[in-house]
């Protein structure tokens, strides 16, 4: 089993095990997770995404979605049939079934920009917004906070959770221009939108055609980000407290384009795009990822392109790829990436077994034992036959004899996820799991399980040999503390593939175990034989962290409600807690700036800022062709030549620098040239302090910079030196803040080692 299965399943908790027919939902899971079913690869060759030049508006660019089809089909009515989407409100694009010929004949045309196939992505609390400094009785302006309007892409929403109750709050913003589905009766004032796209129209058997969500992803991660306090929230008396959002008078708006069987398709994405920018959402929350490319074929990217064109900060999840190096997702410049982070709690089971000995075991299990030992088997000795032995090793289905597994306890290596269900349905008592993979998240288990290390494993298994009775118990979690933050360990790490010029994640936040509300039409497992219910549940991934720094990002903008995406992001990264490279080895490519901290990011002193041109010059600067770059912005080819270059090594404003070595045998050199704006004291004076790793020399010109207004810009350069790396090391860690009499304003600096093994 891959690493990237479990990893997708445990921290997204994708709902494709609702079936009775276990075997066949595992199967599609796996197909779907690994992108191998014959299926999707059939729609992803089926429908495709038309970018056409920026002319016009409305119901004339309908007409000519309608007459390049028609010109490409020879008639109107083919023309028809093929159409299933005609972007108008943001982009001038439409979505179509067209062969692959076809679509190499319309990439032809002279009015066709581009053209992306549709293909299908994946998803990717009580304490953490006290962990991050949030606290209940933080600073707020409620009466501008009340006018921000958060929009999330994701499964949908449940409406009548107690976290979108909209007492206190008055009508919908003037600016709203969105609504909500008309099958969909859930909205009130908390509540102000709820559409859903499904372009395809395939059917599907595990969810419904409206804004309801019937996984708890969509629901998890809009609470997170803006719900209302709700008291004694708790999973079973486990992390009993108040959960609530970051910014709770703040209205939601969801857009449903994941499902159940098909994932989330690039089609219905940019549809959710479009209505969210022209609907009025002030910031966007998206917890997707899964495909990686170019800037300009990405639907992401795109989306978030315009969003950013329209004053809208998109915030991305990272991934769940980690520890592995180079696995980082939603990593464009204009997008807000975020990794997962661990606070300072971890919920674990005692194990005791029959001679005594006491092991500690990870996952949430809220089972009672009924006796104090039950009986204790190996999966392997369990088998059915000897051509089964291997499967039972791992307590596969249908490799075990009912008759050995019921009434005990049994002993699993890690398979596949859904063991508890297994051995439960076989009449056992539960599992004792062994995997040296995500020991840092905790598994919701539907029967009395835990999971434990191979060291733990080992001395569980020779004891099991080493009686005739072999006995042990499985004891109610609970929570203990840990040390923290930390990098959690499935968050997607750098380098950033997309270009060596750019750091990313760009910050983390808490994705471990997070607390927030759920739907009552799954059960907490979605497991076979699971009657576990509840309004809120425990999930883990950077689908979690992600809503945590957009609501940290609605949070700021409720006090500089004028303030650009990159002002709003550049707050957030320069103010963030530092984190340790001795933590997490992997340093900035594990943590970007370090870990969100929100009260501190409405008095950032000083702000990176950009526009929408600074992008471009950035992508021409990355050797972007002009077509591409003109398919991103709306308008016919980009003249890179005529355009004045972007300054420096990376050619973009931005709150991080990353220096990648040009060669093994000599020095290399970067110029970074940055300019700041003076948000903070009016007259005030920043002086530099640098951090440089051996083997680095870093120099700021000035040292010192002086402003005498607000607003005011002042412009700096910062020339790091980095001598040849071993190829043991790939990344070394320094920083430049600039100190104020009342502010910190601290930048990452990387260096990066491409040859590093």
């Amino acid at each position: 089993m891959s690493q990237q299965f479990l990893s997708d399943y445990m921290h997204t908790h994708v709902p494709l095990m609702m079936s009775n027919n276990s075997r066949l939902r595992s199967l599609l899971l796996l197909l779907y997770l690994v992108f191998a079913s014959v299926v999707i690869a059939a729609q992803e060759n089926d429908m495709y995404i038309v970018f056409l030049r920026d002319e016009g508006s409305g119901e004339r660019l309908l007409e000519t979605h309608h007459s390049v089809l028609s010109s490409l089909k020879g008639s109107e009515n083919d023309a028809s049939e093929s159409l299933v989407y005609s972007y108008t409100k943001i982009f001038n694009a439409f979505a179509a079934k067209l062969s692959q010929d076809e679509a190499r004949k319309l990439s032809n045309m002279e009015e066709v920009v581009s053209i992306l196939p549709n293909r299908y992505r994946k998803l990717h609390t009580t304490k953490s917004w006290e962990f991050v400094g949030l606290a209940p009785n933080s600073r707020r302006n409620s009466k501008v906070e009340s006018n921000i309007i958060v929009g999330l892409l994701d499964t949908g929403i449940t409406p009548d959770s107690d976290s979108f109750k909209d007492d206190g709050l008055g009508p919908p913003p003037a600016k709203w221009k969105g609504g909500c589905a008309p099958n969909f009766s859930g909205c009130n004032n908390k509540l102000i939108g709820a559409k859903y796209f499904k372009l395809d129209k395939r059917p599907d058997p595990d969810d419904v055609l409206s804004p309801l969500d019937t996984d708890g992803h969509g629901t998890h991660t809009s609470s997170t980000l803006a719900g209302v306090p709700v008291p004694n929230a708790n999973l079973d008396g486990l992390a009993q407290g108040t959960a609530r959002g970051a910014v709770p008078h703040a209205r939601v708006a969801m857009y449903k384009v994941c499902w159940a069987s098909s994932g989330c398709s690039d089609a219905d994405i940019l549809a959710a795009f479009e209505s969210a920018i022209s609907d009025g959402v002030d910031v966007i929350s998206i917890s997707i990822g899964g495909v990686t490319g170019s800037y300009t074929a990405d639907s992401i990217a795109v989306g978030a392109f315009h969003a950013m064109r329209k004053g809208i900060l998109t915030v991305a999840s990272a991934g769940n790829d980690g520890p592995n190096h180079g696995t980082v997702a939603n990593h464009a410049p204009w997008l807000f990436t975020v990794g997962a982070s661990g606070m300072d709690r971890q919920f674990r089971s005692n194990i005791v077994l029959g001679n005594g000995v006491t092991l500690s075991g990870v996952g949430i299990s809220t089972f009672e034992p009924r006796q104090k030992l039950y009986p204790l088997a190996s999966g392997m000795d369990t088998a059915k036959s000897s051509d089964t032995k291997e499967e039972s090793r791992y307590c596969l289905e249908n490799s075990m004899d009912p008759n050995k597994v019921k009434g005990k306890l049994v002993y699993c290596k890690l398979g596949s996820w859904g063991t508890d269900s297994v051995i439960k349905g076989l009449g056992g008592v539960g599992s004792l799991i062994e995997s040296d993979s995500f020991l840092d998240a905790a598994q919701i288990f539907m029967a009395p399980a835990t999971m434990v290390n191979s060291s733990a494993g080992k001395r569980i298994n020779d004891y099991i040999h080493s009686t005739k009775t072999p006995s042990a118990v499985i004891h109610r979690s609970e929570e203990i503390k840990i040390p923290a933050p930390f990098v959690a360990s499935f968050s997607s790490r750098g380098p950033n593939l997309g270009t060596k010029h750019l750091l990313k994640p760009d910050i983390t936040a808490p994705g471990i175990d997070i607390l927030a509300s759920y739907t009552l039409l799954k059960s907490l497992t979605g497991l076979k034989g699971d009657t576990q219910y509840s309004k809120f549940i425990f999930m883990s991934g950077t689908s979690m962290a992600c809503p945590h720094v957009a609501g940290a990002a609605a949070y700021v903008k409720s006090f500089h409600p004028n303030w650009s995406p990159a002002a709003i992001r550049s707050a957030i990264m320069t103010t963030a807690k530092p984190m340790s490279s001795k933590v997490d080895k992997d340093a900035e490519f594990a943590y970007g700036a370090g870990q969100v901290n929100p009260t501190r990011a409405i008095s950032p002193g000083l702000v990176y800022d950009m526009d929408d041109m600074s992008y471009v010059q950035f992508l021409c600067r990355e050797g972007y062709n002009g077509t591409g770059i003109g398919s991103l912005v709306g308008q016919g080819p980009i003249n890179c030549s005529k355009l004045v270059p972007g300054n420096g090594e990376d050619a973009i404003n931005y709150p991080s620098m990353q220096l990648a070595l040009k060669n093994k045998q000599e020095p290399t050199v970067g110029v970074f040239k940055r300019k700041v704006v003076n948000v903070g004291t009016p007259q005030a004076v920043y002086n530099a302090t640098i951090t440089a790793p051996a083997g680095v020399e870093i120099v700021v010109k000035p040292a010192t910079l002086t402003f005498t207004k607000a607003l005011q810009r002042k412009s700096f350069k910062v020339v790091v030196k980095a001598k040849p790396m071993s190829d043991q090391v790939l990344v070394l860690s320094g920083s430049l803040t600039w100190r104020s009499f009342h502010c910190t304003v601290r930048s990452p600096i990387a260096v990066y080692n491409p040859w590093a093994n």
